[in-house]
């Protein structure tokens, strides 16, 4: 067996394990497998090298500059996936286990990259939210803006993930323009550190904008201050020691938790055996507790179900762990592989005797059981163990022990109200389940339990085929939850960024919002275009750059000739008296759809040029009734621009409809890919 020297990476150098570094076994078969640890890195420099380096070089990139950076780490880490996979086995995951790590990691990834590309500007300054208009005259306005924070985030990992665990917050912080120095678990560090090799030799980030730490932690902690960030993810113990670090709490240091969660499912009273949403409860129940041998955050630990089904759903989950088959990892016929390590294993059989004090053990001796390929007093292996508790009301240590590998506790519940307090008896978790085909009991669950799950997994026949299961955190939705989970929040799309980031509430004239966040702010100059702005290229256009129209009388020929065309004979504008007596119209008036097409036809340069498509209209507003033989023009102003491909970008429009007294009548954006070149050219 090779034997990996687990390097740190620190200040731009590889540092390699020191003397007294630690000797960690393969969990399957007990050999050593790995040396890790140091004999002292310095942190300072450390610290310093991402905040000289890293920081500058990252928030000199821009949003979609750093989504492209974060898509292009994706392409280069899939291709390598074939030896992180191998390298996953000693750490006892099967290669279903190893692609929920790794695969799950580099797809988070490619999600933040989209999303960054999709949802954040093309510059360097994030808008959070409408402008405020703080005046009467509108020169005096007020803008939330988000910008990276200055100093670095320390990510400190758990074992279980070592991949996913280190990806899911660099994909962020990362998007964010903030470095970040990363301090995965030691048990795993080997893989962690492949992975992270293959990050930095890719040459992909710049300069700082990553470190590793392999081993202890040292003083690092001590040496932040408030522009620096702690995302942890670990047990409640480590977390609360963290906490306590003098120097996160006199700085107001950020410190983003996801730890320990005694995460639930909820059998509707709707689904009976043979059915298929109870069977899908089955499945998923064994799914949690086997993969990954059941050390997943979101894992089931209670099983609670209506007390007539106790029963049948304990046979139904026996009988499908009977039929795991537990062995080497890297055999193919492995349904479920070892535990990380014999310190771990010890650590569940300590919390499986706390659970069986006061639960009935129903499956799954740590005494008697068969492993296939491997050693079973060598390796970390234990059975699936799940267990029933007859009083859950009265019983406390299952609502308070998370055994962190293959134990789940059955209980049963009256009525639904009890179902959700069962559930919240876990003091915060994660994520609940409920599987059901009945809305009402959906929303009953949902009310009842929200306020004590980060996320709530809802699953029926509909949705199974193309669901994600209950243990699956998604990059696009939040994964944390409050109490005993942490508190914190990770994920959830762009909101998972914003951690990285201070939001600063910015005052002024709508001139100097427009210069700080590089988008038009109304109210704000502007300039009439030198030439018809359809007529320009991409590059050619400014942020603020606008074209009057000419005037355009509204004939009630017009409105008439239109709902004929149409088909939209609504009485406001077909019938006077009608109208009239809605007190919104003064009598008959034009269709707001007819506005917008007269102000198309006003501001549309119909020769061939940089414009390629319209692909969207958003924000339409009508403010003000339009009556027969008013007159209108438009103006239309670059509101927005962003790259979009290597040749086209996006420009967003301001439109808006004015009338001859120069009263707005209605406004929205509008969406178009400009080229960055001339028709020919």
């Amino acid at each position: 067996m090779t034997l990996h020297r687990v390097h740190s990476f620190a200040a731009g150098h590889w540092v390699p394990p020191g003397a007294s570094a630690r000797e960690i076994a393969d969990a399957a078969t007990g050999e050593v497998c790995a040396l890790a640890g140091h004999d002292g890195l310095d942190f300072g420099a450390m610290r310093a090298h991402a905040l000289r380096r890293g920081g500058p070089a990252l928030r000199a990139m821009g949003f979609h500059d750093r989504a492209g950076m974060l898509k292009a780490l994706a392409q280069h880490l899939q291709g390598h996936r074939e030896a992180l996979y191998r390298l996953s086995y000693h750490t006892g995951a099967t290669l279903s286990d190893s692609r929920i790590d790794i695969d799950g990691g580099i797809g988070t990834l490619f999600v933040f990259a989209s999303k960054g590309r999709r949802e954040l500007p093309d510059g360097d300054v994030c808008v959070d939210g409408a402008t405020e208009m703080l005046s009467r005259q509108g020169t005096f306005v007020g803008q939330h803006i988000c910008t990276p924070l200055r100093g670095v985030a320390v990510h400190i990992n758990a074992f279980n993930f070592p991949v996913w665990g280190m990806l899911e917050k660099l994909a962020p912080t990362l998007l964010a323009g903030m470095p970040a120095i990363v301090k995965p678990a030691t048990a795993t560090g080997y893989v962690a550190e492949a992975a992270m090799r293959l990050i930095v030799e890719s040459g992909i980030l710049p300069e700082g904008a990553v470190q590793l730490v392999s081993g202890g932690a040292g003083d690092l902690l001590d040496r932040l201050d408030g522009q620096d960030v702690v995302s942890f993810t670990g047990s409640a113990a480590t977390a609360a020691k963290l906490r306590a670090t003098p120097a996160l709490f006199e700085h107001s240091v950020r410190f983003v938790a996801e730890q320990d969660s005694l995460n639930a499912t909820i059998l509707g009273p709707d689904a009976a055996p043979g059915s298929a949403e109870f069977d899908l409860f089955v499945r998923e129940i064994h799914r949690e507790m086997t993969a990954k041998a059941g050390q997943k955050c979101t894992a089931i630990r209670r099983v609670i179900v209506p007390e007539a089904r106790v029963d049948a759903v304990i046979d139904a989950v026996a009988m499908r762990l009977f039929e795991t088959r537990i062995g080497a990892p890297d055999r193919e016929d492995t349904a479920m592989g070892a535990l990380v390590s014999q310190e771990q294993r010890r650590d569940v059989l300590h919390a499986v005797a706390r659970i069986g004090s006061e639960a009935e053990r129903v499956f799954g001796d740590p005494s008697d059981f068969e492993v296939h390929g491997a050693d079973v007093q060598k390796g970390a292996f234990l059975p699936p163990i799940l267990f029933r508790c007859a009083d859950p009301d009265g019983a406390h240590r299952v609502h308070d022990t998370e055994a962190f590998g293959p134990v789940a506790t059955v209980m049963g519940y009256r009525d639904l109200d009890h179902a959700a307090t069962l559930a919240n008896r876990g003091g915060g978790s994660l994520v609940v389940s409920l599987v059901t085909r009945d809305p009402l009991v959906a929303r009953q669950v949902a009310l009842g339990a929200g306020a004590f799950h980060g996320r709530i997994y809802i699953n029926n026949a509909t949705s199974m085929a193309e669901s994600t299961g209950h243990g699956s955190p998604l990059p696009h939705m939040v994964h944390g939850g409050p109490g005993r989970a942490g508190g914190g929040e990770e994920l959830g799309g762009i909101r998972g960024v914003m951690h990285y980031m201070q939001r600063t509430a910015v005052q002024g004239s709508p001139d100097m919002i427009t210069a700080i966040t590089g988008q038009w702010t109304k109210g704000a100059a502007r300039p009439e275009a030198p030439a018809h702005p359809f007529t320009r290229t991409f590059g050619d256009l400014a942020v603020g750059d606008t074209l009057t129209t000419a005037e355009r009388e509204v004939t009630l020929a017009d409105i008439e000739h239109f709902a004929e065309f149409t088909g939209d004979r609504f009485y406001a504008h077909m019938d006077e008296a009608a109208a009239a007596r809605n007190p919104f119209f003064p009598g008959r008036v034009a269709h707001g759809y007819l506005l917008l097409s007269f102000a198309a036809g006003l501001f549309v340069e119909p020769s061939e040029g940089p414009v390629l498509a319209n692909t969207g209209l958003e924000n339409l507003r009508f403010m003000k009734p339009v009556s027969p033989g008013a007159r209108i023009r438009a103006r239309l102003t670059v509101k927005r621009k962003t790259r979009r491909t290597d040749s086209y970008g996006e420009v967003r429009w301001n439109v808006e409809i004015v009338d001859a007294e120069g009263a707005t009548v209605g406004e929205y954006d509008l969406l178009t890919m400009v080229a960055y070149a001339r028709p020919g050219v």
